[in-house]
């Protein structure tokens, strides 16, 4: 997925999951969430599944915010 690609459909993940996971965050830390979890879910996603496309890597990409916002709930707990 080229960098562009990356950072909407992590933006649109991020958002995506933080209403899910029912957290308020700061819009930069919204899209970093969804940034990470779009490489961490994507790449995943990929690799597991034999998944292509915008729609499957939308869809890593909100499950891979999900559980980066989760790694972030335990660390600060």
């Amino acid at each position: 997925m080229p960098i562009l690609m990356l950072i909407v459909v992590g933006a649109a993940a991020g958002f995506l999951a933080t209403r899910l996971m029912k957290i308020e965050a700061n819009i930069a830390t919204t899209v970093a969430v969804g940034i990470v979890g779009a490489l961490l879910g994507g790449v995943l996603l990929q690799v597991a599944a034999g998944v292509l496309g915008l729609l499957g890597g939308l869809i890593g990409a909100i499950l891979g915010s999900m559980l980066v916002i989760w790694l972030w709930r335990q660390v600060r707990k």
